[in-house]
């Protein structure tokens, strides 16, 4: 008669070896959709300004999409315990194509192309920034000392300056400065490759304690993004692009306030 204990373990290890499968099938998901937004990307501009503006905007969502599940998929490994070397490598290879190839992509058919041999220059250095930002981030993160920010800007964040920003105007920056355009590009790619550090949303404090203001928030959020979606992703995606400036101009605001030591 067999041990209850062996039998126990028996049937706990199909399960656990599929579950090693479960945070890939979410990295997956986000290089499908870092594929879906090159594919319509390029359909909106063959298509024209503005009959291409449907197409341009559902290639920006995607890149929000592929954030999404870029989060999910650590978080899923991190909750389960299934955390592994192979994993590590598809989701860096996954990002580099849904948060370096795609969003230049998009910018190029968005108004890049209309800068020539310049917007060509300007797609290459974002896609070569993010891959940089993404091998940089393998390398340091396992010895980082201080888990609570990120050297540079994220990858995902950087592309969801350009989606947010086409998503919220598909026509391009028409009748502004082109200098804008490029901006929209290159601003994100020269702070991938930055020292300045970027809070981490992975050990901030989310109020698991009895209290009413985590769920408030929470339920906010989500209201603005229903009702909003375009100027909230807009908000959150330039909100944290220049959270750290923020905060470095707020603390010598109060160093300024503080009366000096004796």
């Amino acid at each position: 008669m067999s041990d209850p204990a062996d039998q126990r373990r028996a049937t706990a290890r199909p399960r656990r070896r599929g579950m090693y499968l479960l945070p890939s099938m979410f990295t997956v998901g986000n290089l499908f959709c870092g594929y879906a937004c090159v594919v319509y990307a390029m359909r909106g501009q063959a298509a024209g300004i503005e009959a291409g503006a449907a197409d341009l905007k559902i290639a920006a969502f995607c890149i929000g999409v592929a954030i999404l599940l870029d989060s999910l998929d650590g978080l899923i490994a991190r909750l389960t315990g299934t955390s592994s070397a192979f994993g590590l490598q598809l989701d860096s290879l996954a990002d580099v194509v849904s948060f370096g190839l795609a969003p230049a992509i998009l910018a190029f058919s968005w108004g890049i192309s209309d800068f020539g041999r310049e917007g060509w220059a300007a797609g290459f250095m974002f896609v070569c920034a993010a891959a940089m930002r993404l091998a940089r981030f393998n390398i340091q993160s396992p010895t980082q000392a201080d888990k609570r920010y990120f050297v540079g800007l994220p990858a995902p964040a950087a592309a969801g300056v350009i989606g947010a920003t086409v998503f919220i105007r598909p026509l391009a920056l028409r009748g502004y400065p082109q200098a804008l355009t490029l901006a929209v590009l290159l601003v994100p790619a020269g702070l991938m490759v930055s020292t300045i550090r970027f809070r981490s949303f992975k050990t901030i404090n989310m109020g698991w304690a009895r209290s009413y203001v985590g769920p408030l928030v929470f339920a906010l959020l989500l209201t603005s993004f229903v009702l909003f979606p375009e100027y909230a992703l807009f908000a959150v995606a330039y909100g944290y692009l220049i959270s750290p400036f923020a905060g470095q101009l707020i603390t010598r605001l109060r160093a300024r306030r503080l009366p000096p030591a004796a």
